[in-house]
């Protein structure tokens, strides 16, 4: 079967490109700012922010799509509202789901935040610029016979075997989200005492999640196995093969090929963190 990377669907409201927007609204607009070459001091910002590795990717994605659009338009990047709008509506229009855009759009809007608090624009020119609606996604939990395929096809003794089945085990039984997840340190996992700090969750909150004896096994033999990777010496709790970090693209990669193998329709890796909601 395919490889299926469908996102669950997500309907949206209309969403009206505005018109051209001058004045204070504008602000940027003529300055001649190079935006591009900003992008690595709010890295540095961000880090230092100590925001994840996904969540600073997932911004500089946003910032850059938007300045490719405006060069492939021949246009001089600036962060006007009309501008930014027109991206925005221009990704809708291509496509995009909703909360694709909703993300380029924060993206672009905490760059010009960032700017405002630097001393690089006067005035925050996004503020304000509300994002296209959505509604509630529903993704649907999987039901016991599809959650016992999924493990069945996690057999197996090598690291990824291992690896995957402990992910698996891990979201169905708790409420992590798939970032928090993949941000967990070894420190933060406590076999014996069946219990997993979230060192920064939603809204940069921690806590402490339970999880029973089946998956502590599962843990522990991931653990066992992870001693001898070359990357043994890495904070991070997860790892790839041949010597690789592992991050959300691989989870992905890796999880959803679990769900191939185990013949399972539009399966998605959120689908474990709502079946343990369900």
């Amino acid at each position: 079967m395919a490889a299926s990377r469908r996102r669950f669907p997500v309907e949206l409201h209309k969403y009206r490109e505005p018109e051209a927007v001058t004045g204070r609204n504008a602000v940027g607009q003529d300055s001649g700012m190079d935006l591009a070459s900003l992008l690595d001091s709010w890295r540095v910002h961000l880090e230092a922010e100590r925001k994840s590795p996904e969540t600073i990717k997932l911004y500089l994605l946003g910032v850059r799509g938007y300045l490719a659009w405006c060069d492939e338009r021949g246009e001089t990047a600036s962060l006007d509202r009309a501008s930014v709008s027109a991206y925005i509506a221009g990704l809708l229009r291509r496509g995009a789901h909703a909360a694709t855009a909703r993300a380029r759009l924060y993206a672009l809007r905490r760059f010009s935040v960032w700017l405002v608090e630097e001393g690089e624009l006067p005035a925050d020119p996004l503020v304000g610029l509300k994002p296209p609606q959505l509604d509630q996604q529903h993704v649907p939990g999987l039901p016991e016979d599809e959650i016992r395929r999924l493990l069945r096809a996690c057999e197996g003794k090598s690291l990824r075997d291992r690896r995957d089945e402990a992910i698996i085990r891990l979201l169905l039984e708790t409420d992590l989200r798939v970032g928090e997840c993949l941000a967990l340190t070894v420190d933060d996992v406590d076999v014996r005492g069946g219990l997993v700090l979230v060192r920064r969750g939603k809204g940069g909150k921690g806590r402490v999640v339970p999880f029973g004896p089946v998956t502590g096994r599962a843990l522990d033999r991931y653990l066992r196995l992870r001693r001898g990777h070359l990357l043994a010496h890495s904070e991070a709790l997860w790892l790839g093969e041949r010597g690789y970090g592992f991050g959300y693209d691989a989870l992905h990669h890796a999880l959803t090929g679990r769900g191939r193998a185990a013949g399972l329709v539009r399966f998605s890796p959120l689908q474990l963190r709502h079946t343990f909601a369900h």
